[in-house]
């Protein structure tokens, strides 16, 4: 029996603007350079793990950039198995608009989960079969897009119980996704789920996510996807393994400058009678690099030194460095900015944050961070510190997952 190679990716958010600067170049390049790796290694499958698009409304462009590069994938992988479902970044109904058009040529796009008037999850649009180029079944997929809290129900038995309820209405899509195809499935043909969540122990990127579905306190535990025999996960940007069939492809692309050294990769599986296994973990090329300068934050005339000193590469602006200067100050620098524009301005390189810290002022904790600018502090952080700044102490973990409830809620709405 032949075997199947799938590759599983996540995080693409196409139409991502780092620190204002466009980044069309490099998702070209990463989509052109995919297209090469499923031709060379002859893979069989695509599993995208959401977040497809930066924002709920995505660009035309990045809309062209996706669908030019699904119709080359069909053009030159006609029997190529392809799933893709919506992470919390992408709105579901704008994804869910042509899946009966995808369909047709056999490219699941899925967007949300659909109940019926009774609230009985269409579990049949969540299973998708996974063939081999025979047309034959090899595998199964659960194809769960990222669930909001409004996505969820709960059987009586579970909403009179202890349990978490948002992690258990989780489990129980999954399981009844799982129940739908193991009536189908027959021996010999593993289950792979798919999810954007996350998970309990996994690592979040120090600027550019942030947890979902309530917070912390509703992290999903790894029994959420019993049954499945490998679980191909979005939504974190480091990739990562929480277990030996439990893995976050990560993004291919830094979305933020504090992931400058993260092994950005592909996942690439083999399914054989019963197992998926992990066969490789590809490493995908930086095609624009990340520079922070210096290592660690120095007073303004050690780093204007440091940056008139910087030889690099001609190159076209889209493919020029990204720039992080790093300036430790007394005191507010009145001409900061210009300064480093100017030493910046013969250098093929974009400025895309000026970070500074302040020393040597005597404030307290809290008023010292007070000079943080604040596109370095997340949401989360700045309620912290005005916590702090009014009652004297830090705010309790059940109330900073409270906090984080109400910011994903707002976030959904806006979605």
């Amino acid at each position: 029996m032949s075997i199947v190679k799938l590759l599983h990716t996540a995080d693409w958010h196409l139409g991502h603007r780092l620190h204002g600067h466009e980044r069309y170049f490099e998702h070209r390049s990463f989509l052109d350079w995919l297209l090469h790796e499923i031709s060379e290694r002859d893979i069989d499958g695509l599993l995208v793990a959401g977040d497809i698009f930066d924002t709920a409304n995505p660009s035309a462009t990045s809309w062209q950039l996706f669908y030019q590069f699904l119709a080359t994938l069909r053009q030159q992988r006609p029997h190529l198995n392809v799933i893709i479902i919506a992470g919390n970044h992408d709105s579901p109904s704008k994804l869910d608009a042509p899946h009966e058009l995808l369909r047709s040529f056999d490219l699941h796009l899925i967007g949300a989960i659909e109940r019926d008037a009774d609230g009985k999850l269409n579990s049949e649009k969540l299973v998708i079969p996974l063939k081999d180029r025979t047309g034959a079944i090899r595998a199964w997929c659960a194809a769960v897009p990222f669930l909001r809290s409004a996505d969820l129900r709960l059987s009586e038995e579970l909403q009179n119980s202890d349990e978490d309820r948002l992690v258990a209405g989780v489990a129980e899509v999954y399981q009844q996704v799982f129940a739908c195809i193991n009536a189908q499935r027959t021996a010999g043909q593993p289950v792979l789920a798919m999810g954007h969540a996350y998970l309990q122990r996994g690592e979040l990127s120090e600027l550019s996510e942030r947890k979902v579905l309530g917070g912390n306190q509703h992290a999903l535990p790894l029994s959420v996807f019993n049954g499945a025999d490998y679980v191909a996960l979005g939504h974190l940007h480091l990739a990562q393994s929480l277990s030996e069939q439990v893995h976050y492809a990560g993004s291919p692309l830094p979305l933020s400058l504090a992931e400058q050294h993260y092994p950005h990769q592909l996942i690439e599986l083999t399914v054989t009678d019963n197992q998926i296994s992990v066969s490789d973990k590809i490493r995908i090329p930086t095609v624009v690099d990340i520079l922070r300068i210096p290592a660690t934050p120095a007073p303004l005339d050690d780093v204007l030194a440091e940056l008139n000193a910087l030889s690099l590469n001609e190159l076209p602006h889209n493919q020029q460095p990204f720039l992080e200067v790093r300036v430790r100050l007394e005191k507010p620098e009145a001409r900061l900015r210009e300064r480093i524009l100017a030493v910046l301005a013969d250098k093929p390189v974009r400025l895309a944050r000026i970070h500074i810290e302040y020393s040597g002022h005597g404030l307290g904790m809290a008023d010292q961070m007070t000079s943080v600018p604040l596109d370095s502090l997340s949401a989360k952080e700045v309620f912290a510190l005005c916590y702090q700044r009014q009652y004297a102490s830090s705010p309790d973990e059940d109330l900073l997952g409270c906090f984080e409830e109400l910011e994903t809620a707002l976030e959904n709405v806006a979605s």
